[in-house]
C-alpha cells in the first residue's frame, strides 16, 4: 500500500521559515517525480513545487526565491524549505508522486498518489 506522509507544517509569523516533509513508502521512490501543491480554504488546490529526478525543480511564480523543493532518495523523502512566508501561504499543504507526463508537472490530475497534507497558517 501506497503512503506519502507530509508533516512539518504549523503556525509562523510572516517572514519566518518551515521545511515540509514528505515520506513515501510501498513504492519506488526514485521512479517517481514529486510535487507540492497547496489548498486554501475555498479555494482550488494549486500547484507549488516540483521536483523531477535529474535534480530540475519547477515553482509557481509567487513561490520563486522562497521556496526550494528538494528530495532524499536514501530516505524516500521529498522537502519543501518555506523561507519569508507572507500570510498568503497560508493553506494545507499536500506531496503527490507521479509518473506522468513531464510536462504537466503543475497539473494536480497526473498525480497518482498523494499524503494527506500538512497546514501551514502564517500570521501576519
Amino acid at each position: 500500500q501506497v503512503q506519502l506522509v507530509e508533516s512539518g507544517g504549523g503556525l509562523v509569523q510572516a517572514g519566518g521559515s518551515l521545511r515540509l516533509s514528505c515520506t513515501a513508502s510501498g513504492l519506488a521512490f526514485s521512479r517517481y517525480n514529486y510535487g507540492w501543491f497547496r489548498q486554501a480554504p475555498g479555494k482550488e488546490r494549486e500547484f507549488v513545487a516540483h521536483h523531477r529526478n535529474g535534480g530540475f525543480t519547477y515553482y509557481r511564480d509567487s513561490v520563486k526565491g522562497r521556496f526550494s523543493v528538494s528530495r532524499d532518495n536514501a530516505k524516500n523523502t521529498v522537502y519543501l524549505q518555506m523561507n519569508s512566508l507572507k500570510p498568503e501561504d497560508t493553506a494545507d499543504y499536500y506531496c503527490g508522486a507521479t509518473q506522468g507526463v513531464l510536462s504537466a508537472y503543475a497539473d494536480a490530475k497526473t498525480y497518482r498518489h498523494w499524503g494527506q497534507g500538512t497546514q501551514v497558517t502564517v500570521a501576519s
